[in-house]
C-alpha cells in the first residue's frame, strides 16, 4: 500500500507533550517522596501506584465519553435513550458505577473517618465486573497502605492538570512510572519494561498496520502500545486494524499489561505461558507482524521438549551435555520467524553476540540469512536498557522482500546515536524507505523538516522582542547606576571603575547584538516570504532551500550565544550593583530588589528565546544530516552508518550480521556550534567574574588577620 508519513508528523509531534517530561518527573518524585514516607518497599508499592494512575486515566476517559454522549444525543446523532455501559466502550472508555469514579471516592475521603483504601480497592471491583478483560487483574492491596499516604498519593493524580489530561499524556505517564520502578529493579528485576524508544524504532521499521500482532515475550505490552500509536497516527482505528495477541511467563507482568492497554484504551488476548514450550494462540506461520524483546542467553531451555517443535525448523543451536541449549537466543531468533506469515514482517531485540555466535548458533543463522528474509539489522549501544548493560541488536525479518533484495541486507549501527530522538528514530526509518524505494517518504521527511524549520523560525522574533524588551530596562536602571557611583564620594576609584567597566561592557555586546538580530529577523522574513508558503517536493529543491537557509542557522547560532553572554553580563552588573546599593546615596536611585526581580525575569527571556533558536537549527540540523549523507535522496554506503550487503559479503564474514563488521568507521565531525572567539570572550567575562571574587576574599582575609592582631 502507498504510505505517507503521517506517522511522522514532526509538526505536531513535539507539542503534544510540551510539559510532559517535567510532569512525568514532578509526579514520581512526589510519589516517591510518599512511598520514602512509609513502610512500603518499591515492590509493594509500584503496582498500587499503577493502579491509582489507571484509575485516574478511566475517569478522564469515561467524562470524555460522557460528554461525547451528551453532545450526540443533542445533536441527534444518537438516540436520546437510556446510555448503555456499550455506548462508553464503543468510545474507547470502560464504563465506570458512580463508586468507581475517581471524584466521588476523593469526596468520601474528605469525609471524618472514611476507609480510603476500602473505597478504593472496591472501586478496582466493581470496574472488574463490567469489563471482562480486566478480571482478576487491576489492584485491590490498597489496605497496606496508611489512610493518609494513600489520599496524599491520590489527591497527586487529582490536579486540575491532571484531570485535563488526554489519553497519550497518561499513557506517557504510565510508561514513565514503569520505567521508573524499572530502574528500581521492583519487579523480576526490571525486564518488563523495554525502553519506549526502542519499541517505536521497531515499529517504524516492520509498520505494523493490519491483521495479527504477536509478541511471545509480551512484558508489560509496550510493543501493542507503539503500534496503536503508528496505526491511529496514519489515520487509522486498531480496533478495526488488529489483533494483539501476547504470551507472558509471569503473572504480575500480565496483569501490568492489561492495565496498560486499559489506560491507552486497548484490548489484546495476552496468555501465560512458557514461549520455549507452549504456542499458546496456535499463531505458528499465522502472524502478520511479530515483535518482542525476549530475554537473552538463557541457557537453562530443556532440548528433549522442545526437539521436535514445529516451531524450531532450523534446528537446535547445541545442546550441552546436560542436554539443556546452550542459548537459547536462536530459540527465539527461530520461532519470531515461525510466526509468520508469507508476508509477515518481524522486529525484535535481540543480545549482539547472538549477530556474530558460532558452532550450532551461527549453522542457525546461515540458514536463516540464506531463506533471505533477514531485512534490517541495526546495532544498538551498551547500557540503552535499564537492567542490561550489554549492547545489542535490532533485527528486522520480512518473508514478503522483493526478488531484488532477497539476496541483501541492510545495515545499520547507530552506536554513535546516543539518546534516539523521535527525529533520530524517523532519519533511521528514512533510511529505510530508500532501501525499500520509497524515495517520495524519504522526501516527504525532508518537505517536513523544512516546514518546521520555517515555522519554528516564525516565532523567533517574538522570543526576541521579550528579551530585549526586559534587557533594555535593566540597561536603562543600570545606566541610572552607573551615574550615582561616579557622583559618589565615598566609593573608592577601584569600585567605581568596576561598575563603569561592566557596564559598559554590556553596552558593547547590546549594541553588537542588536545589529546582528537586526540583520537575522530581516533575514528570516525574506526567506519565509520567498519560501515557507511552497515549500518544493523534489530534491534539488530542496537542496537549494537548505542552502538558502544554511546563513540564518549560522546566525541564529551565533544569536544564541550572545543571548548568552548578555545574560552572563548582566547578571555580573546586577550582582556589582547589589553589593554597592547600601549606600544611602546609590540605594534611592538604584532599587536592588526590582533590579533582581528583572535579572530573574531575564533569565526566563533568555531561555525562552534560546529554546526558540535552537529549535529552528535543530530542524535544519535534521536536514542537513540526511542530505548530506543521501545527497541523490537514494541509499548509499556511508562509513560508521549504513551499508547495504549481499550474501556473499554475509558469508565472507563467517555469516555474521554484526553491522559493524560492514559499515566501517565514521569520518570525524566537527562540532558546529563551536565557537573559538565567543569561548576566548567568556572564559575573559568568567576570569574577571573570578578575579574580583579573589580580591575579595583577599581583603577578608586581610582584615581577619588585622582583628586577630596579627
Amino acid at each position: 500500500m502507498a504510505r505517507t508519513n503521517k506517522a511522522f508528523s514532526v509538526v505536531q509531534a513535539n507539542d503534544t507533550f510540551k510539559d510532559i517530561e517535567k510532569l512525568d518527573a514532578d509526579l514520581w518524585e512526589a510519589a516517591d517522596t510518599l512511598r520514602a514516607n512509609s513502610k512500603l518497599t518499591s515492590s509493594d508499592y509500584f503496582m498500587p501506584v499503577l493502579g491509582v494512575i489507571f484509575l485516574r486515566h478511566a475517569a478522564n476517559r469515561f467524562d470524555a465519553a460522557h460528554r461525547q454522549i451528551e453532545a450526540d444525543q443533542a445533536s441527534g446523532k444518537m438516540p436520546k435513550r437510556k446510555v448503555l455501559p456499550a455506548d462508553y466502550i464503543a468510545r474507547r472508555s470502560l464504563y465506570l458505577p458512580e463508586n468507581a469514579c475517581y471524584d466521588w471516592i476523593m469526596q468520601r475521603a474528605a469525609v471524618s473517618g472514611a476507609d480510603l483504601p476500602k473505597l478504593v480497592t472496591e472501586a478496582m471491583t466493581a470496574i472488574e465486573a463490567e469489563f471482562e478483560p480486566l478480571v482478576g487483574v487491576l489492584p485491590k492491596d490498597y489496605g497496606i497502605f496508611e489512610t493518609k499516604v494513600l489520599e496524599d498519593l491520590m489527591r497527586l493524580f487529582n490536579s486540575e492538570q491532571i484531570k485535563q489530561a488526554t489519553g497519550d499524556v497518561f499513557g506517557r505517564i504510565y510508561e514513565y512510572f514503569l520505567a521508573k520502578f524499572s530502574i528500581q529493579k521492583a519487579h523480576d528485576n526490571g525486564e518488563f519494561f523495554t525502553p519506549s524508544s526502542i519499541v517505536q524504532t521497531l515499529v517504524n521499521i516492520i509498520e505494523p498496520d493490519h491483521g495479527t500482532v504477536f509478541d511471545p515475550a509480551c512484558g508489560s505490552g509496550g510493543m501493542f502500545v507503539q503500534s496503536s500509536h503508528f496505526i491511529e497516527h496514519e489515520g487509522g482505528d486498531t480496533a478495526k486494524k488488529v489483533v494483539f495477541y501476547g504470551q507472558e511467563k509471569n503473572r504480575d507482568t500480565i496483569r501490568l499489561a492489561k492495565m496498560n492497554l486499559a489506560v491507552h484504551g486497548l484490548e489484546g488476548k495476552i496468555a501465560e505461558a512458557i514461549t520455549y514450550y507452549q504456542d499458546e494462540h496456535n499463531l505458528a506461520g499465522k502472524c502478520d507482524f511479530v515483535m518482542a524483546n525476549p530475554p537473552f542467553n538463557v541457557d537453562l531451555v530443556d532440548a528433549e521438549r522442545i526437539k521436535s517443535d514445529p516451531r524450531l525448523p532450523f534446528g537446535l543451536p547445541g545442546v550441552n551435555a546436560q542436554k539443556k541449549v546452550s542459548n537459547g537466543n536462536y530459540l527465539w531468533i527461530s520461532y519470531f520467524w515461525s510466526y509468520l506469515s508469507a508476508k509477515g514482517r518481524a522486529g525484535f531485540v535481540m543480545s549482539s553476540q547472538a549477530s556474530s555466535a558460532g558452532h550450532g548458533e551461527k549453522e542457525v543463522r546461515k540458514k536463516i540469512v540464506e531463506s533471505g528474509d533477514v531485512d534490517v539489522m541495526i546495532s544498538i549501544r551498551s547500557n540503552f536498557f535499564y537492567t542490561r548493560t550489554v549492547p545489542c541488536e535490532l533485527w528486522h525479518f520480512d518473508r514478503a522482500k522483493p526478488t531484488n533484495r532477497r539476496d541483501k541486507v541492510l545495515m545499520l549501527d547507530t552506536r554513535k546515536i546516543y539518546d534516539f530522538s523521535p527525529e533520530q528514530m524517523h532519519n533511521l526509518a528514512a533510511i529505510v524507505w530508500l532501501y525499500r524505494g520509497q524515495r517520495e517518504r524519504f522526501l516527504g521527511l525532508v518537505k517536513e523538516y523544512l516546514g518546521r524549520a520555517c515555522s519554528e523560525s516564525a516565532a523567533v522574533p517574538a522570543t526576541l522582542a521579550g528579551f530585549e524588551a526586559t534587557l533594555a530596562d535593566l540597561r536603562g536602571r543600570f545606566d541610572v547606576l552607573a551615574k550615582a557611583v561616579a557622583k559618589d564620594t565615598d566609593l573608592t576609584a577601584e569600585k567605581k571603575q568596576a561598575i563603569a567597566d561592566s557596564v559598559g561592557e554590556l553596552c558593547e555586546s547590546a549594541t553588537l547584538y542588536e545589529a546582528d538580530a537586526k540583520k537575522l529577523l530581516s533575514s528570516l522574513n525574506a526567506f519565509s516570504q520567498k519560501y515557507a508558503k511552497a515549500l518544493p517536493e523534489k530534491n534539488d529543491g530542496q537542496h537549494a532551500v537548505r542552502k538558502a537557509f544554511d546563513s540564518n542557522a549560522e546566525a541564529m547560532r551565533g544569536i544564541v550565544k550572545q543571548v548568552d553572554l548578555l545574560y552572563k553580563l548582566t547578571a555580573r552588573v546586577s550582582d556589582l550593583g547589589s553589593g554597592l546599593s547600601v549606600d544611602d546615596t546609590i540605594s534611592i536611585a538604584y532599587d536592588r530588589r526590582a533590579v533582581g526581580r528583572l535579572v530573574k525575569e531575564f533569565d526566563n527571556d533568555r531561555n525562552a528565546a534560546v529554546e526558540q533558536l535552537k529549535h529552528a537549527v535543530y530542524f535544519h540540523r535534521q536536514i542537513g544530516w540526511l542530505q548530506d549523507r543521501f545527497p541523490e535522496a537514494e541509499l548509499q554506503t556511508v562509513p560508521g552508518l549504513v551499508k547495504l550487503v549481499d550474501l556473499k559479503e554475509i558469508e565472507a564474514a563467517d555469516w555474521s550480521l554484526t553491522p559493524g563488521r560492514y559499515v566501517g568507521v565514521a569520518p570525524p565531525e566537527e562540532d558546529e556550534d563551536f565557537d573559538l572567539e565567543q569561548a576566548l570572550q567568556e572564559v575573559h567575562t568568567e576570569l574577571g567574574d573570578l578575579n574580583k571574587e579573589a580580591a575579595e576574599l583577599a581583603a577578608k582575609i586581610q582584615e581577619n588577620f588585622k582583628e586577630l592582631g596579627a
